[in-house]
């Protein structure tokens, strides 16, 4: 079982930063992926980035890549998503997830995390 508690979000003008944080607990993330989801009103939760716990490989969507950097800190068992340059579209609640064993043509895929946070609230306003 892995327990995740994301923290860091906010209300920042257009053009702001925000750094969120995922902090993991339960169990060694050796072998997980780490990702970042994002879900906005009306709308279906998506991919913004993931990294790899053993070996640090990361991934981003294309709206969110030379934006937002995903890293970690193993010795926290920690994962952070930098967010700069920010934007109204950019609005909504964003969770953290733990997948065990993913390949890298399933870490875009929300179903195939296993462990969840209880999602942190961006709000970016224009």
């Amino acid at each position: 079982q892995v327990h995740l508690v994301e923290s860091g979000g906010g209300l920042v003008q257009a053009g702001g930063s925000l750094r969120l944080s995922c902090a993991a607990s339960g169990r060694t993330l050796n072998g997980y992926v780490m990702g970042w989801f994002r879900q906005a009103p009306g709308k279906e939760r998506e991919f913004v980035a993931a990294i790899k716990w053993s070996g640090g490989s990361r991934s981003y969507a294309d709206s969110v890549k030379d934006r937002f950097t995903i890293s970690k800190v193993t010795t926290q068992n920690t994962v952070f998503l930098q967010m700069n340059s920010l934007k109204p579209e950019d609005t909504a609640v964003y969770y953290c997830a733990a997948g065990a064993g993913l390949i890298t043509s399933t870490l875009r895929t929300g179903a195939a995390y296993n462990y969840w946070g209880q999602g942190t609230q961006v709000t970016v306003s224009s």
